[in-house]
C-alpha cells in the first residue's frame, strides 16, 4: 500500500466492485460501514458494538442491512472469487473443503442443533458452515461459507418460517453442499491444482467420485477401516455352470483389506521421514508410507462387498505422537512421496483462516437468527478477510521491491508468471487489526 494512502482509502477501492454488485442504494451505503466495523479493533463484532464504532446512532440501519434486507449475496460472492483468484489462484493453488462450527446457546438461530463441533472436539449446540478456501503457499482466502441445515430443521415448518429458510431448500449432506459450492467456484473463475478435504468428506465415496467426474485432482483423508484392493487386482470372468443360476458379478482375484492392514503389510521400512515445510520452530516433519491401490467403492458384488474402483494413492502418515492418519489421492502415479506429503499437509491453512475469521473478524459473533442474515454476515466477513490478505500481500510485495537486488543472482530461475509466487507469500500469522498509528491516518 502506498505510504500516502490510508487503509480506509484502500478499503474504498477494494469495495468498489462489490458495491457495484449490490442493486439498492441503501445496501451500497451500509456495506462499507459493516466491513469497516469488522476490520476495526473491538471485542464484539455484532451489530450494536460495531455501529457504536463506525456509525453512532445508526444501529437499526446497520441491523436492517445485514439481517432484514433480502439482498442476494451471489453477485458479491462472484466478485470475491475473482479477487481471491487474482491473489492466490492458479495451478499451484489448493481448493480446500472443510466445515467450521459456530457455538450457540439457544435453539432458535437457523440451523442450530446438537452436533459435532470441531472447535470443542465434541458434540455441542452449534451451527455448522461448509467452507471452501482458495489457498496458495500459506495464504488462505475463504470464498464460500454455506450453512448445513440438519434434517430436523428441514422438516420443521414453523422453525423454517421463523428463520426465513428459503422455500424448496431441503436437507443435504455436507458433501453435496461442498460439490455444489465447488461448481460455483469454478463457474466464477477460480483455478486451482487440486481439491483437499479431511476424512469427514473423504470417507464418502460419492464425494470422491464427484470430484473425479469433474476431472479434478484431489487428496482426502479417510478412516483406517476404508477397504482397498491391491493395484494389480483383476476381476475374474464369470464361468457358466452346467446347472443352476449363473453368477451375476465378476469376483476380484484377491480380497480387499482395510487401509490400516494394507499399510501394515508393507512393513516399518516403508515409512520415510519427510519435511513438508518450515514452521516458526523449524521443519515440520513426519514419516510417510504410500502404495498404489484400487479403492473398494465400485459396484456391489457378492454379499454386498464393493468391487475395485479407481486406482489411487493410499498414503499413511505416522506422527511423532504415534498417531497414524490415512489418505487417498488421485494424483498421478508419477507423483513423488514428498509431493504427496506436501499436498496432504497443505490443508491445515484453511483452519488458520477459520480461526482468524472468528478471533479477528467475529464470524461467530452474529446474533441474528435468520438464514439470509447469517449468510450476509459470513459473506461480509470473508470480504473483510480477503481485504486484510490483500493488504499483507501488497506490503510483502513492496518490501521485496525495496530489498531486491538490481541484478538477478547468477543462475537464478525466471520468476515470470503469477505476480506473487508461493515462496514470496507471508508466513506470519495474520493480524487484521491495524496499528493505532495507521488508524490515525484515516481520521
Amino acid at each position: 500500500m502506498p505510504p500516502s494512502r490510508s487503509w480506509l482509502e484502500e478499503l474504498k477501492l477494494w469495495l468498489a466492485p462489490f458495491l457495484e454488485a449490490l442493486s439498492h442504494k441503501k445496501q451500497r451505503r451500509w456495506a462499507p460501514f459493516y466491513v469497516e466495523g469488522l476490520l476495526r479493533p473491538g471485542r464484539r463484532k455484532s451489530v450494536e458494538p460495531m455501529a457504536e464504532r463506525v456509525a453512532p446512532g445508526e444501529v437499526q440501519q446497520l441491523h436492517n442491512f445485514v439481517s432484514t434486507s433480502r439482498w442476494d449475496g451471489a453477485p458479491l460472492g462472484r466478485v470475491l472469487t475473482r479477487k481471491a483468484e487474482a491473489m492466490v489462484g492458479g495451478p499451484s493453488a489448493h481448493l480446500i473443503v472443510d466445515d467450521t462450527a459456530l457455538v450457540k446457546k439457544g435453539k432458535h438461530s437457523v440451523g442450530v442443533a446438537h452436533q459435532y463441533c470441531g472447535e470443542l472436539g465434541k458434540k455441542a449446540n452449534c451451527q455448522t458452515l461448509v467452507t471452501l478456501t482458495l489457498a496458495r503457499g500459506e495464504v488462505p482466502v475463504p470464498i464460500a461459507l454455506k450453512l448445513f441445515l440438519p434434517e430436523a430443521w428441514a422438516q420443521d415448518k414453523k422453525r423454517r418460517a421463523r428463520a426465513y429458510v428459503p422455500e424448496g431448500l431441503v436437507h443435504r449432506p455436507k458433501w453435496k453442499i461442498a460439490l455444489e459450492e465447488i461448481d460455483h467456484a469454478i463457474a466464477d473463475g477460480a483455478t486451482f491444482g487440486d481439491v483437499l478435504a479431511d476424512a469427514g468428506y473423504g470417507m464418502c465415496a460419492e464425494f470422491r467420485k464427484g470430484l473425479s467426474q469433474r476431472r479434478l485432482r484431489w487428496a482426502v483423508g479417510i478412516l483406517s477401516s476404508q477397504k482397498v484392493y491391491a493395484a494389480d487386482v483383476k476381476l475374474a470372468p464369470i464361468r457358466l455352470k452346467p446347472q443352476g443360476r449363473p453368477r451375476k458379478h465378476r469376483r476380484p482375484t484377491a480380497p480387499s483389506r482395510s487401509a490400516q492392514q494394507t499399510i501394515q503389510a508393507l512393513g516399518s521400512r516403508a515409512f520415510r521421514s519427510i519435511a513438508w515445510r518450515r514452521g516458526t520452530k523449524g521443519e515440520l516433519r513426519a514419516r510417510f508410507a504410500c502404495a498404489r491401490v484400487r479403492v473398494a467403492d465400485g459396484e456391489k458384488g457378492p454379499h454386498g462387498q464393493h468391487q475395485p474402483g479407481e486406482e489411487l494413492w493410499l498414503i499413511a502418515e505416522h506422527r511423532a505422537t504415534g498417531e497414524r492418519k490415512y489418505y487417498l489421492s488421485n494424483l498421478p502415479a508419477s507423483t513423488t512421496r514428498k509431493e504427496l506429503a506436501a499436498t496432504i499437509k497443505a490443508r491445515w491453512v484453511c483452519e488458520q483462516g477459520h480461526q482468524q475469521m472468528k478471533q479477528e473478524l467475529g464470524l461467530d459473533h452474529f446474533e441474528g437468527r435468520s438464514w439470509h442474515g447469517l449468510h450476509h454476515h459470513a459473506l461480509l466477513v470473508m470480504i473483510a478477510y480477503a481485504f486484510g490478505q490483500r493488504l499483507r500481500l501488497g506490503e510483502k510485495k513492496g518490501a521485496r521491491r525495496r530489498t531486491a537486488p538490481t541484478q538477478p543472482a547468477r543462475g537464478a530461475a525466471s520468476t515470470r508468471g503469477h505476480p506473487t509466487e508461493p515462496s514470496a507469500l507471508p508466513s506470519m500469522p495474520m493480524r487484521l487489526h491495524l496499528s493505532p498509528k495507521r488508524m490515525r491516518l484515516a481520521e
